[in-house]
């Protein structure tokens, strides 16, 4: 009897939130991705900022992620999988909510976040859950066929981005926060006030740079990217 490897579907984009500025032409997005494989699996990338955030200058929450795969006829409890990107707070702010998602984490990352650095404090209660739910992953993964990550760090340790294989579409590259925007997506680029280590965010966007390249890559979705997100495929509609 034959068999088949599940593979990935579809690709959802959903916005969270969105922060606007005085000297920005677009607002900036805040995404969480899902993606759905062939055997029916659920995989969520992030789950953005936490309900209970306080107000913030410019910043709007959308439907958060559980009201926006609702959409779908989804419930937390059909997320198989929940890859942890990194624990800074619009990332992470809903990982609690997916009780039966494995999570998926670099393992430098967790372990720089649960050895107690400030930069995760704020976001703990929400990433801080019981170690056996973890996956720690140490570099780049192929996770399932067609889902790889790729340790990406520099804007924070042991950040991860994704790569997703489609039928149609090709393989996409979700940068996350190694590259917010296409203005950064070049070998010379500079850090962000954001980043804590400069020099492996340059090693990062080079090491993405190639990848695009060689995978021939179809779409490279920026972290935080105004204007290519008005261009982009939103929930209800996907990629695949």
């Amino acid at each position: 009897m034959a068999t088949h490897t599940p593979t990935p579907q579809r690709l959802y984009l959903m916005q969270v939130a969105a922060r606007t500025a005085p000297e920005a032409t677009w607002p900036v997005p805040y995404p969480c991705y899902l993606v759905q494989m062939s055997d029916g699996k659920n995989i969520l990338i992030d789950t953005g900022f936490p309900r209970d955030l306080p107000p913030r200058p410019g910043l709007q929450l959308s439907k958060n992620v559980v009201e926006q795969l609702a959409l779908l006829d989804l419930q937390p409890d059909d997320i198989d999988i929940l890859i942890c990107t990194h624990f800074d707070l619009d990332h992470c702010g809903h990982h609690e909510d997916f009780p039966n998602a494995e999570l998926i984490v670099q393992r430098e990352h967790y372990d720089v976040a649960h050895g107690g650095h400030q930069r995760f404090a704020a976001s703990r209660p929400h990433w801080d859950l019981p170690v056996k739910r973890y996956h720690f992953v140490d570099g780049d993964t192929t996770l399932l066929p067609g889902l790889e990550l790729i340790e990406t760090g520099g804007h924070v340790p042991g950040h991860q981005s994704v790569l997703v294989r489609l039928p149609t579409t090709g393989p996409v590259l979700l940068t996350i926060d190694a590259v917010i925007n296409q203005e950064s997506f070049r070998p010379d680029r500079q850090a962000a006030p954001l980043d804590l280590d400069g020099e492996k965010v340059i090693a990062s966007t080079r090491k993405l740079l190639a990848m695009a390249q060689r995978e021939q890559v179809a779409l490279v979705i920026f972290g935080h990217d105004g204007a290519q997100w008005e261009t982009l495929k939103k929930l209800p509609e996907y990629y695949q």
